[in-house]
């Protein structure tokens, strides 16, 4: 980013530092006098919790997917590496 200053003089740099001081400044004064509060968005739904499948139902779209994009498997597993935390 030096580049950028080459050909810019120490006044030149000076008045720049200070434009933006001022349009900072300006844009936090007006921000802070913002009373408005922006409510949160909620989303309202009848049933909230994740419903677990009993025993060994399985969606056998989702495990076909699965298993031809794993690039490692044997039989039932998908192989994956196991990464230590360092």
């Amino acid at each position: 980013m030096d580049f950028l200053w080459h050909s810019v003089s120490e006044k030149e740099k000076e008045e720049i530092k200070n434009q933006a001081k001022g349009i900072m400044d300006s844009f936090s004064k007006k921000l802070s006098s913002v009373k408005e509060k922006i409510p949160e968005p909620s989303v309202e739904r009848e049933e909230f919790e994740r419903v677990e499948n009993e025993g060994n139902e399985c969606d056998e779209d989702f495990r076909k997917r699965m298993f031809e994009n794993a690039p490692n498997k044997n039989q039932n597993f998908i192989l994956a590496e196991r990464k230590s935390w360092k």
